[in-house]
C-alpha cells in the first residue's frame, strides 16, 4: 500500500512543498504540493528527483570510526567516545582555537544545521570558524551589517509587484534564486513581463535569465562595483537621487562617487557610457523597482563593495523599503520585534587569522585560509590541530584543494558530520551521518528570513528512523556534548539549556510577550514531541506573530502551524524601517567608514584592464552542490563540467569544440573539455563548480564515473575581497591551451591504488 506525506524541499533555496509518494519505507514519487501557501505546485528537477537523492546507495548508514588507518563501520557509541577522546586532548592542551570548525552549505537547508552549531561553537569558545559563507555571499553581510547594523538584514526584491527588476551577477533561471527565497522565479520574472514590467540582467554570459531580459548588458567579470557605482554617480549628477527615510549620508556619498562617471568606467567594464546612463535613468524613472545582485557580483575583488551598491541605488531611487521595491522580510521565528532606536552597531575585524592576518567578518574567517591555518606554524598562537566538519566538503569548494587535503591528513584529529564518503570526509577519523531527509523534520529557519512572501511552514519526518539510524539532530546535540567535556551526558540537555537561557533571557526584557514571566511555568507549555519541536514552538511563540504565550491568542504556536499542513500565509512583504536597524545611529548608514575606505582600491580599478582570458563560474539547474553529483538523475544532458569559450577566443587559440583543453591558473592546471559557444563574451571562459570527483578512497560510485574537474584548483587562494574575506572565484585571469595536461596527483594516485 502506497501513502503520501508533505515535504519542504531541502534541495536548494526555494523551499518548495512535495508531496512524497511513498511504498513501504521508501520514496518512490515526489511532485509538487499544489495547496503549499508559498510555492502552489511549483517543483524543479531537484524536487522531483527527492526520491533518488533520499535512497542514494552510497548515503551512509552507520557511523565509520577509522582503526589501524582505516574507516570501518562502529555504532554510535564508539562513535561519540572516540570524538571525545580526540578532540578533548586537543583543546585541553592547545586551547579552543586549535579546534577548527568547518560549516558547509547543506546546514543552512536542514533544522539541526540551524539549530545545533551556533551552541557548538559557543561550548568550545573556538575562533577557529570557516563556513561556506566566505566562498559565496560573505560581502552581502557585510555589506548589510554596515549599512543597517545587521548582517542578516538583507532586503529582497518584491518580485510581485515590482514594475523594473534589474539583476546582477544572478541567474535565477538555474539557482532557483539565492538569498531571496522565491519558489518558481521563472514564473515571477515571466509574470512581471506579462504585467509590463521591465527585466533588466547584467552578466558576461548569455545566461538563460538573460535570455528572458527585455536588456542584457555582458558587462566584463570583475566590473560589476565601477558600474554600480556610476550608475549612482548618474543619479546625483542628473538630480534623480529620491531617496528613503530614515538614511544619512546622503550628500557625503555624492562626493565619494563624483570621479564615477560612466564615460570613466565604460572602458573597464567594457559597456558604453551612455548604455549606463539609460541603465540609471530607467531605473529612476520606474514607478517601482528593485536592484538584486548574486554570486557573479560578491565573488569578485570588490565584492562587498557591489553588495553595497546594489543597496545604495535601491536607496537612492527610494525603492528601498516600499511595496514593488527591496524589503525586509519578516520571518516567524524571528526575535521578538524590539522597539526602533540606536543598536550596538556591526564591527569587522575583531580578531584575526593567524597566519595571514586576515580579519574576522561575521564571527568567521575566510575559507580560503582553512589549508595555511592547519600547515603553517608561526610564533602567534597555535595551529588547526583537530576539525569538525559539519555537512562541509572544502576539498572541492575552497581554492587550492591539492593544498587543503594535504593539510586534512596532517590533523591530529578529525570528525565529520556528512551522509557521504566524499573528498573532505575521506580524511575523517570519525564519520558521523545523518539519516535521509524523508526522515528529518523541516522549517527554514534562514530562508524565511528570506522570502519575497511572509509565511510559515513545518513537516514532520515523512518516514520514521530504522533501527540503528540517529536523527540528525540528536548526533549534533551528542557531538556538542561529546567536545565540549560532557560526554554521555542526555543529549536532551541540550535543548533544555537552550530553551531555559532563551526564556531567561525574554522574561527579563521589556518589550518581550512574557516580561516578568517564570521561564520555569513558560517552558512548561511548550509543545511539541521533540526538543527540537520544543524550541521551534519557543521561537514561534515569541516572535513576531506569535501568542505570546496566550498574550496574543490568534497567534501563532507549533499546534497552531501543525493543524495546518500546508502552511501559513502571512501576507506580502511590508514596509520596516526604521524597526530592523540595529546601526549605532539608528539611522541606515549610508556611508559608513570601512567602505569609505575602500573606494580608493575601486578608484584604482578604473585603469585596470584584464590581459587574456578570465574565468567565471556557472550553475546549472540540476545541480547545487558536489554531492548531487553523485544521483544519476541529476546528471548528464547539459548538467556537465566543460569550459565554455567563445568561437572567436577558441579559433584563436586552436580550440576545438568537444576536445581537451588545458587550463592554467595561480592555484594548478587542470584539463577539461571545450564547449565553444556564444553564450559567454569574448575574453571570458566559464566552468561549473563541484566537481573533480577523482580522488581514491571516496564512495561516490556515480559522481566518480564521470568527475569532472576541480575549477577551484585553478585559484592558490590569496585573492580575497578584503572586507570580507571572500573568495575571488570570477574574473579570474587563467591561460587555455589546446590538448591535455599531465595527470594530476589526485588522478596518478588513483590510478597508483588500482593497479
Amino acid at each position: 500500500m502506497s501513502r503520501t506525506a508533505l515535504r519542504i524541499c531541502p534541495l536548494c533555496e526555494a523551499t518548495c512543498g512535495l508531496t512524497l509518494t511513498i511504498e513501504g519505507t521508501r520514496v518512490t514519487h515526489a511532485r509538487g504540493d499544489r495547496d503549499d501557501v508559498f510555492s502552489q505546485g511549483f517543483i524543479c528537477p531537484k524536487g522531483a528527483s527527492f526520491g533518488a537523492v533520499d535512497s542514494d546507495p552510497d548515503r551512509l548508514r552507520t557511523p565509520l570510526v577509522r582503526r589501524d588507518g582505516e574507516l570501518r563501520e562502529a555504532t554510535w557509541e564508539e562513535a561519540f567516545d572516540a570524538v571525545a577522546a580526540g578532540i578533548r586532548p586537543v583543546v585541553e592542551r592547545h586551547g579552543p582555537n586549535s579546534v577548527g570548525v568547518v560549516l558547509g552549505n547543506p546546514n543552512v537547508h536542514t533544522m539541526a544545521g540551524a539549530l545545533y552549531p551556533t551552541v557548538l561553537l559557543a561550548g568550545l569558545g573556538t575562533r577557529s570558524i570557516f563556513t561556506a559563507s566566505t566562498v559565496d555571499q560573505m560581502p552581502k553581510h557585510v555589506s548589510s551589517g554596515l549599512l543597517f547594523g545587521d548582517a542578516n538584514a538583507i532586503p529582497v526584491p518584491d518580485l510581485d509587484r515590482t514594475d523594473h527588476l534589474l539583476l546582477i551577477g544572478a541567474n535565477p533561471l538555474e539557482s532557483n534564486g539565492s538569498l531571496c527565497t522565491a519558489p518558481d522565479f521563472p514564473g515571477k520574472l515571466k509574470a512581471l513581463k506579462a504585467r509590463g514590467g521591465t527585466l533588466v540582467v547584467i552578466d558576461p554570459r548569455r545566461t538563460r535569465t538573460a535570455k528572458l531580459a527585455d536588456r542584457h548588458i555582458a558587462v566584463r567579470p570583475g566590473t560589476d562595483a565601477l558600474l554600480l557605482a556610476a550608475m549612482a554617480q548618474v543619479l546625483y549628477e542628473e538630480g534623480l537621487v529620491d531617496p528613503t527615510p530614515h538614511v544619512q549620508g546622503i550628500e557625503e556619498l555624492a562626493g565619494e562617487l563624483r570621479e564615477f562617471t560612466p564615460e570613466a568606467v565604460a572602458e573597464a567594464c567594457d559597456v558604453e557610457a551612455g548604455v549606463i546612463r539609460t541603465l540609471a535613468r530607467e531605473l529612476a524613472a520606474a514607478p517601482t523597482a528593485a536592484v538584486y545582485g548574486r554570486i557573479g557580483s560578491c565573488t569578485v575583488p570588490h565584492g562587498t563593495l557591489a553588495s553595497w551598491l546594489v543597496d545604495v541605488l535601491n536607496i537612492l531611487t527610494g525603492n528601498l523599503d516600499r511595496p514593488g521595491g527591496a524589503l525586509f522580510p519578516q520571518a516567524a521565528t524571528d526575535k521578538t520585534p524590539r522597539p526602533a532606536g540606536p543598536g550596538r552597531g556591526f564591527a569587522l575585524g575583531r580578531w584575526h587569522s593567524r597566519v595571514s592576518r586576515h580579519p574576522e567578518a561575521k564571527g568567521e574567517l575566510p575559507l580560503s585560509a582553512l589549508a595555511e591555518e592547519i600547515d603553517t606554524a608561526t610564533e602567534e598562537g597555535e595551529p588547526v590541530r583537530a576539525l569538525i566538519a559539519v555537512a562541509a566538503n572544502p576539498v572541492l569548494s575552497a581554492p587550492d584543494g591539492d593544498r587543503l587535503d594535504k593539510a586534512l591528513d596532517s590533523l591530529d584529529f578529525m570528525v565529520s558530520v556528512d551522509p557521504y564518503l566524499n573528498e573532505t570526509s575521506r580524511h575523517a577519523d570519525v564519520v558521523l551521518p545523518p539519516p535521509s531527509p524523508s526522515q528529518s523534520p523541516h522549517h527554514d529557519f534562514a530562508f524565511n528570513t528570506l522570502a519575497v512572501r511572509n509565511q510559515v511552514r513545518y513537516t514532520r519526518p515523512a518516514i520514521p528512523l530504522e533501527p540503528g539510524r540517529m536523527a540528525e539532530t540528536e548526533i549534533l546535540a551528542r557531538l556538542i556534548l561529546a567536545v565540549t567535556g560532557m560526554h554521555g551526558a542526555d543529549p536532551a540537555a541540550v535543548d533544555h539549556m537552550v530553551i531555559d537561557q532563551t526564556l531567561g533571557k525574554a522574561v527579563k526584557e521589556p518589550h518581550s510577550p512574557v516580561h516578568g514571566g517564570d521561564p520555569r511555568e513558560l517552558a512548561g507549555r511548550l509543545t511539541g514531541d521533540t526538543g527540537p519541536e520544543r524550541r521551534l514552538d519557543l521561537m514561534l511563540r515569541l516572535g513576531p506573530y506569535g501568542d505570546g504565550f496566550g498574550v496574543r491568542p490568534d497567534g501563532l504556536s507549533l499546534e497552531k502551524l501543525l493543524a495546518h499542513p500546508h502552511g501559513i500565509d502571512l501576507g506580502p512583504l511590508e514596509p520596516r524601517l526604521p524597526q530592523p536597524l540595529k546601526t549605532r545611529s539608528g539611522r541606515v548608514e549610508l556611508l559608513p567608514g570601512p567602505i569609505a575606505d575602500d573606494l580608493p582600491r575601486l578608484r584604482a580599478a578604473l585603469a585596470e584592464r584584464p590581459e587574456g582570458l578570465v574565468l567565471v563560474g556557472r550553475r546549472h539547474l540540476r545541480s547545487n552542490n558536489s554531492w548531487m553529483h553523485n544521483v544519476p538523475a541529476l546528471t548528464g544532458g547539459s548538467n556537465r563540467c566543460t569550459l565554455q569559450i567563445h568561437p572567436e577566443d577558441a579559433e584563436r587559440l586552436g580550440v576545438q569544440n568537444a576536445e581537451p583543453v588545458r587550463v592554467k591558473g595561480a592555484g594548478g592546471e587542470v584539463t577539461v573539455t571545450a564547449e565553444v559557444t556564444d553564450a559567454v563574451r569574448r575574453g571570458v571562459v566559464s566552468m561549473p563548480h563541484g566537481w573533480g570527483h577523482d580522488r581514491p578512497g571516496t564512495r561516490l560510485s556515480h559522481a566518480s564515473t564521470d568527475p569532472g574537474v576541480n575549477v577551484n584548483q585553478l585559484l592558490d587562494g590569496r585573492l580575497l575581497d578584503p572586507l570580507s574575506g571572500n573568495a575571488v572565484l570570477n574574473g579570474v585571469p587563467v591561460e587555455v591551451a589546446p590538448g591535455a595536461a599531465p595527470e594530476s596527483p589526485a588522478v596518478t594516485e588513483k590510478l597508483t591504488a588500482l593497479t
